[in-house]
């Protein structure tokens, strides 16, 4: 209990950091980064073909959506002598690239929300010491070289996903009888590809604005003034 009041007892709310490039562009990091991983983790569509009979036209839309196992939602092909064909399935799990691309998200909005609360919380915690910026200049590098590898990752696999589950590609099951439909609407994981990429630039540049946080930059020992004793420049 004792640890719980010193916290709240610390903190101290000041909105002055969001008028900086610090606080700004955390706040900016923590929305693109909710609209990354929700794009991609929140989707489900179809893919569509038609099965052209001699008396009657089927309408075959085979399902998928995050993780993008596509194997995992069997359809069925009709025939048209009326014989029951067995599951046919999607080809390709590109579960991974997909699940690492959300996972990056979700760890970095919760980061984001954490240095948040500290950046207006808790100011003077965060600048006393000169730990809290250098360990934020780290982890925020680390994220902006992880937005790099889930965005290229998740771009390489969006593409595959579009390659098997294309409506041409799938007319090969049953070419004399299929007909190419109507294209699965992707623009949510074009979008989160997007989003995946303008977090890289976002992190990354953000890096430059808390290096100078630390004192890496900072002079360790700055002049000193004419309060402090020190002699006067001539």
């Amino acid at each position: 209990m004792d640890t719980v009041q010193k916290v709240v007892s610390g903190f101290s709310l000041d909105l002055g950091p969001l008028k900086e490039p610090l606080g700004f562009i955390r706040v900016l990091e923590w929305v693109f980064t909710i609209f990354a991983f929700a794009t991609t983790g929140g989707y489900s569509g179809s893919t569509n073909f038609t099965v052209a009979c001699p008396k009657e036209v089927f309408d075959v839309q085979p399902v998928f959506g995050y993780p993008f196992r596509l194997s995992a939602h069997p359809f069925k092909i009709p025939t048209c002598n009326g014989t029951t064909r067995n599951n046919t399935y999607l080809q390709g799990d590109f579960s991974s690239s997909a699940e690492f691309f959300v996972c990056v998200g979700v760890f970095g909005f919760l980061y984001c929300t954490a240095t948040l609360i500290l950046y207006l919380g808790y100011q003077n915690v965060y600048r006393q010491t000169t730990r809290g910026p250098v360990i934020d200049l780290v982890v925020t590098a680390a994220f902006a070289f992880l937005w790099l590898v889930s965005s290229s990752a998740w771009g390489k696999g969006l593409t595959d996903v579009k390659w098997a589950t294309n409506p041409s590609h799938l007319m090969k099951l049953c070419l004399d009888i299929c007909q190419a439909g109507d294209f699965p609407s992707m623009g949510r994981l074009n979008a989160s590809v997007t989003f995946g990429f303008l977090n890289l630039i976002l992190w990354a540049g953000n890096c430059w604005f808390i290096y100078k946080e630390t004192p890496f930059h900072k002079d360790p020992n700055p002049p000193a003034t004419m309060e402090e004793g020190g002699a006067p420049v001539p």
